[in-house]
């Protein structure tokens, strides 16, 4: 499955904006992420392997915010910028 990047997490990816990995889940798109490059999980998901609140996960146009749900299309990470 193919997973975008948001910029603030391609140094996990070495710099690429997207990665193939295999999962039926979030939680195993993410587990595979994690596998391939250590820290990307936690910048992912809180202590409670709950998606952060600062980050979207969209499944094909949909966001879900569950690790459990299913992935059927491409999956898209965002991250939200603050500052002022």
């Amino acid at each position: 499955m193919k997973v975008h990047l948001p910029t603030h997490l391609r140094s996990y990816s070495a710099g690429a904006a997207s990665l193939d990995v295999e999962g039926r889940t979030v939680r195993e798109i993410l587990d595979a992420l994690e596998a391939r490059s250590a820290g990307f999980r936690i910048r992912v998901l809180d202590e409670q392997n709950r998606i952060r609140p600062h980050i979207k996960v969209f499944v094909g146009q949909e966001q879900v915010r569950s690790v459990d749900a299913p992935v059927s299309a491409e999956v898209t990470i965002v991250g939200a910028l603050s500052g002022g």
